[in-house]
């Protein structure tokens, strides 16, 4: 039978695209939702200061009134040194709401790398946690700083707040494409990269969030994730959609942790496996009697640690991504059948990094001309992705865009096999990046702050496995003829320099193997410490 065209798509009636079906998906929406909702449910718990939907959104209104009213601009960058405290929840929606685009910012960099941040991304204004005031030195000029603190009303972020007007601002949201962060990652570079998050990108992550993570619509979340990292991989703005309850949490601490899970009735967190292994390891862990979710990043959780975490009813959803990724990418979702499997098998199957969230295209693991590798769990290949979960590319930094999007799709970096039934399992990393506790590390930035003490020559630094962290970094040194220092020396050097987490933990001295052109060989100096594990990471 032969169709017969009634005319072109141009001639059809269809209907003109109007406001009255579409709006500009904000991420700051979902606030406006669950306070509408439920007003009176509490949204945020800081210690014994609880804060309702009603006040979290009043406040909010309050902070972008005062921005806006401030001399903010549309686009003007907004930067937060903070650790999870309220006032950062409240600026990853008052900034946006505001017109801004927030930096957060790794309150564990040190002040010449903070200082870098804040000079490339144009910030006109810092929001800085008072015990974390001593890293901004030299600030550039212009800059306003408004120290956030426990002071009470008196404060200058209280006194902010105070300023606003509880009514807000009206939008200025044109284009959901538009900026709604910068997120610094080190790469393999010596110097961050700023990763351009959009407003479409984070709305679509956090739902994506809300799926994966199985929120439900009161989840309890507890922020032992770093919300300044990949921007608490949305969830500021997914818990917020599911009109869930933000138990903040200022520093890592395992004992505090399990009395929060006790106490508020945490439902949800979030976490590298070094983190998971702190909290099975101390006294204090036990059996929970409600069911806890934890989404586990960064290396894959080995088979003893999902174990220990199912006997204390904390149930795993491993997840893999990059900070130009909005964070979490793919899921290792929970397949029919899995149930039945003996617990070492299950555990092999969850440690994958599995397949793409339900926002994001399917990811592929190609070759160098681009071509999908055989699903046959043995070929290795590049992971890439693509989607609305991918950033809009790296501000002020062409280049590295066009990069890093070459053939169309963004390339991770990362090395892996794909499995039949369209899983993707890392096996190596294609980048000179060292994941230790969830934290990316340079090895060139390392590298080049070691290569400044007088004595040395050249270096090259490699990931090795440990136990606590996943990796750590270890430095390789040649020193100049005649010069003299101890791995001491060079430790306490580089500690000077760079944030302490970044800094080797070993450093041996020798000639560095090279290649023909001079390459230093880093394979054959990673080669010896990885040897007789299946995987380049751990």
């Amino acid at each position: 039978m032969e169709l017969q065209s009634e005319g072109s798509a141009t001639q059809a009636p269809w209907p003109t695209r109007t406001a009255v079906s579409r709006t500009e998906l904000d991420p700051v929406s979902f606030l406006h939702r669950s306070a509408a909702v439920h007003p009176e449910r509490i949204a945020v718990v800081d210690g014994a200061r609880h804060l309702t939907y009603a006040e979290l959104r009043e406040r909010v209104n309050r902070v972008a009134f005062a921005l806006r009213s401030g001399g903010l601009e549309r686009h003007d960058r907004v930067a937060a040194l903070c650790p999870n405290v309220p006032a950062l929840l409240e600026l990853h929606h008052a900034v946006p709401a505001a017109g801004g685009v927030l930096v957060a910012i790794n309150v564990r960099l040190g002040p010449d790398e903070i200082r870098y941040v804040l000079e490339h991304s144009g910030a006109r204004a810092l929001f800085v946690a008072a015990e974390l005031e001593p890293l901004i030195v030299d600030p550039p000029a212009g800059l306003e700083i408004i120290r956030v603190d426990d002071g009470g009303a008196a404060g200058p972020y209280e006194q902010l707040v105070a300023r606003g007007h509880a009514a807000g601002v009206a939008s200025r949201l044109m284009d959901e494409e538009e900026p709604i962060a910068i997120d610094y990652t080190s790469g393999t570079t010596g110097r961050p990269k700023g990763v351009v998050y959009t407003y479409r990108g984070a709305y679509l992550n956090a739902l994506g969030e809300v799926i994966e993570a199985e929120l439900g619509h009161h989840p309890v979340y507890l922020w032992t994730l770093p919300m300044f990292h990949c921007n608490g991989w949305c969830f500021p703005w997914a818990v917020t959609a599911a009109g869930g309850t933000h138990v903040c949490l200022r520093q890592t601490d395992p004992a505090l942790i399990w009395r929060l899970f006790r106490e508020e009735g945490v439902t949800h967190y979030n976490g590298s496996p070094t983190v998971q292994t702190m909290l099975v390891n101390h006294p204090d862990a036990g059996r929970l009697e409600r069911r806890v979710t934890a989404m586990v990043a960064a290396a894959p959780p080995s088979p003893t640690l999902l174990a220990r975490l199912e006997e204390i009813n904390i149930r795993v959803v491993h997840v893999y991504g990059l900070t130009e990724t909005y964070g979490p990418h793919t899921v290792s979702a929970w397949q029919d059948g899995w149930d039945g499997l003996p617990a070492d098998q299950r555990a092999g199957l969850l440690a994958r990094q599995g397949h793409g969230y339900t926002t994001a295209d399917p990811v592929r693991v190609v070759d160098a001309q681009m071509r999908d590798v055989p699903r046959d769990a043995v070929a290795m290949g590049e992971v890439v992705m693509r989607g609305n979960n991918v950033m809009a590319g790296y501000f002020a930094n062409e280049d590295a865009t066009r990069e890093a999007f070459r053939g169309g799709w963004f390339h991770s970096g990362d090395l892996a096999v794909w499995h039949p039934d369209g899983a993707i399992e890392l096996r190596d990393r294609g980048k000179d990046v060292i994941i230790s506790g969830g934290e990316n590390i340079s090895s060139i930035e390392v590298e080049q702050a070691i290569c400044a003490h007088p004595a040395v020559l050249e270096c090259a630094v490699v990931a090795v496995p440990h136990d606590h962290w996943g990796e750590r970094p270890k430095a390789i040194v040649t020193l100049k003829e005649g010069a003299t220092a101890t791995a001491e020396d060079i430790i306490a050097f580089c500690r000077e320099r760079l944030a302490h987490y970044k800094c080797p933990d070993s450093v041996v001295f020798g000639p560095l193997p090279k290649t023909s052109t001079g390459k230093v060989q880093k394979f054959a100096l990673r080669e010896p410490e990885w040897a007789g594990r299946d995987r380049r990471i751990n």
